[in-house]
């Protein structure tokens, strides 16, 4: 879950369908392959949606309906998300995610006048919980990481707390596809810091130029793989549209003006076979 300013929709309705581009050649000297997790190879954004329309509707204050508070969640997590690292609240956000998480629902009752601690515990306890109920791995996933794994040492490398990654980990049931985890919340540091791409080098031993990055995100994955020497794969899923912003934007995030294009860009993970000569 990395820590960011989204950028879209905060209901699952409200998206463009339809499939992303790709374009990519064979990616050739590969020999360690690391994956993102949270919508590159599971659908947290679509967890995270069903979750909050669903503790909405059964727990919204009265007068208020669960589009109502999705929208004031938003807002407040578009204000409160990027300050996390300036106000105090990262130490505590790496080893957990629930005093953030009901902070959050505090500032989404405060948007609305509505000053109630006992149901901001109760909807970050919910929403929560939903939310890992929810989360599941990509239809493509599976089988892709089961063919790489007998060619590749796999590793993974994803922000946000310890214990929410290790649940989504434990909840997904692919711990053992991976030689090396990296999480930021027990490396006191995530992406897009060079010496999270460092460390995970240096633990398959292989030269950057033979190591691919795979995931979702072109600011936390693409651009600094990029910049660490390796190559990449950059996954744009329809669904990778966060809950966090307003309807104007309704596709997945676009390659920056003057930002370097990736090996790759895919709309699946099957895609990445054949660009590995598999």
């Amino acid at each position: 879950m990395d820590i960011q300013d989204a950028n879209a929709s905060p209901l699952l309705a409200d998206r463009e369908g339809g499939p992303c581009f790709a374009s990519a050649n064979v990616i050739l000297g590969i020999k360690a392959i690391y994956f993102d997790l949270d919508d590159t190879l599971c659908g947290y954004w679509d967890a995270s949606k069903f979750a909050l329309r669903k503790v909405f509707e059964e727990l919204a204050p009265d007068g208020f309906n669960a589009e109502e508070m999705v929208r004031n969640w938003a807002g407040a997590f578009r204000e409160f998300s990027p300050t996390l690292k300036k106000t105090g609240w990262y130490e505590g956000y790496l080893k957990s995610g629930e005093p953030t998480r009901t902070e959050q629902m505090r500032l989404t009752l405060k948007r609305i006048n509505r000053f109630d601690e006992n149901l901001a515990q109760e909807l970050s306890r919910r929403y929560g919980a939903e939310r890992n109920q929810a989360l599941s791995l990509f239809e493509d996933a599976l089988d892709v990481l089961t063919v790489l794994k007998e060619r590749f040492p796999l590793g993974l490398v994803t922000n946000g707390p310890a214990d929410i990654q290790r649940q989504e980990i434990a909840r997904l049931g692919i711990e053992h596809f991976f030689t090396n985890i990296y999480i930021e919340g027990e490396m006191g540091e995530g992406k897009p810091n060079q010496s999270v791409f460092r460390r995970a080098a240096e633990a398959v031993g292989f030269g950057p130029e033979e190591i691919l990055f795979v995931g979702n995100s072109y600011g936390h994955d693409i651009a600094p793989a990029i910049e660490a020497g390796w190559k990449t794969a950059w996954i744009r899923r329809p669904s990778d549209i966060p809950p966090s912003a307003g309807p104007e934007v309704m596709k997945p995030e676009e390659l920056p003006a003057n930002g370097k294009a990736p090996d790759a860009t895919l709309n699946d993970l099957r895609s990445l076979l054949p660009l590995l000569a598999l």
